[in-house]
């Protein structure tokens, strides 16, 4: 599964501007509320903070993947964030994120949502880039960096 079909660059936010972890998850459903795919911010937030309230989606490693299923949705809508400060997010590692994946589902394709966690968790793999990926300013840039978006435009 290619992460670059799941979002655009106007769904990634190379600063995003919040100290704690609800901020982080408003700001990040903002963002998907701007782009369309999503039309109201509060109902989203609410379904990350009950899915958050189950056990942190922080990975660990400075990342975390908040995610939920959403009625009215066709496919799933991947928003990427980078934070310049660390937030505490409860990572499995106690490790602050600052490289968030939001990810948003269709209620009636868990199997997509599974797919999508998967997709995350082996482009990751041995999270040998986070660092790398942390510098990265351009939203563009970054959107280049992912599975299935193709050389980077000035090869």
């Amino acid at each position: 599964m290619d992460l670059a079909r799941m979002t655009v660059p106007a769904l990634i936010d190379t600063d995003l501007k919040a100290s704690e972890r609800h901020g982080i998850l408003r700001a990040l459903a903002e963002l998907v509320v701007r782009h369309g795919d999503v039309q109201d911010a509060a109902l989203l937030v609410k379904r990350l903070e009950q899915r958050e309230a189950l056990g942190s989606t922080g990975i660990g490693h400075g990342i975390a993947v908040p995610h939920c299923r959403m009625a009215g949705l066709d496919e799933v809508v991947l928003a990427i964030g980078i934070s310049r400060t660390p937030i505490a997010f409860e990572a499995i590692d106690g490790a602050p994120a600052r490289l968030f994946f939001l990810v948003i589902s269709p209620e009636a394709k868990p199997a997509a949502h599974v797919q999508c966690l998967a997709a995350i968790s082996g482009w990751l793999k041995g999270f040998a880039q986070v660092d790398e990926l942390l510098t990265i300013r351009d939203p563009e840039a970054l959107f280049r960096r992912l599975p299935g978006a193709g050389p980077p435009a000035d090869c």
